[in-house]
């Protein structure tokens, strides 16, 4: 059914103390988390109804464990579901997005629960030969596409792409439309989302094979992604961090996640939010 929120004597649950977004979702049975429609990560199947992605059947794992039997989506825009989130909206963010420094000062982190880099999607035959962020900076009118509130574009302006040559579309499939259509040159995500949105075109588009990693100041640019919490729900994420920590990388998990092209070379290993949050990972 549809939750409108608040609900009644619900206005200070998120106040009252760090234990209480936990109970209440046991209470209820069910746990609303915000998603923005993007596979693999998060999106919902059209022939099922289903919100699913890596990160919803990891969530469904993870909170049956917590006593929560059932996840409900709330799908929202990429670029709102932090706002969204503090607002009460949902109590969970299971969209895959990435830990940065910048989005650790607004919300909390679980652990990541995956590891990629960067990919570009190009038209067939790659006309313009590029392989990088740094061979868009230097080919004389090239274009880069990124989607609204997606660290790409912060990546692009680190490389010195300037921004009258970036294109900033609403959505993935905006994006690849736009490189379709020549708005862009090339459109720059993970190489799972570029994976997942060739396997669903029939435009005469590819991934730009090889590709080199970003390089920003000596750090190679990999992405981690993870479940975004409220700052006052500390107490709820970190038995959710207990129970991830039993689950990522089991072979539980790499089935749950293989079908959305999740490989044991994406696992996180060892790298924590805490580190991720003051950028001191690898």
């Amino acid at each position: 059914g549809v939750w409108l929120w608040p609900r009644p004597g619900e206005l200070d649950s998120g106040r009252a103390g760090e234990g209480d977004t936990l109970q209440r979702i046991r209470a209820a049975g069910i746990v609303r988390v915000g998603f923005a429609n993007e596979a693999p990560y998060a999106y919902v199947d059209t022939k099922t109804g289903r919100l699913t992605g890596e990160a919803p059947e990891l969530a469904r794992l993870v909170f049956r464990q917590l006593g929560v039997p059932e996840i409900q989506g709330v799908l929202t825009e990429f670029g709102s579901l932090i706002p969204a989130l503090k607002a009460g909206r949902f109590d969970v963010i299971a969209a895959g997005m990435y830990i940065t420094p910048q989005r650790c000062r607004e919300i909390l982190f679980s652990n990541p629960t995956y590891s990629i880099g960067e990919a570009f999607m190009v038209p067939a035959g790659n006309p313009l030969d590029l392989h990088s962020y740094e061979d868009v900076r230097d080919t004389p009118g090239a274009t880069l596409g990124v989607v609204t509130g997606a660290i790409q574009l912060q990546y692009a302006r680190a490389i010195g792409i300037p921004d009258d040559r970036i294109v900033i579309f609403p959505g993935a499939p905006a994006a690849v439309d736009g490189v379709a259509a020549g708005r862009a040159s090339a459109y720059a995500a993970t190489a799972l989302t570029v994976n997942d949105l060739l396997s669903k075109t029939s435009a005469p588009l590819e991934r730009a094979m090889p590709f080199e990693d970003l390089v920003i100041d000596g750090e190679v640019m990999k992405g981690y992604g993870a479940f975004g919490f409220r700052k006052q729900d500390a107490a709820f994420r970190e038995a959710f961090n207990a129970v991830l920590s039993t689950t990522i990388g089991t072979p539980v998990h790499a089935e749950l996640v293989e079908p959305f092209g999740f490989t044991r070379d994406m696992l996180p290993g060892q790298v924590t939010a805490a580190e991720l949050c003051k950028g001191e990972a690898p």
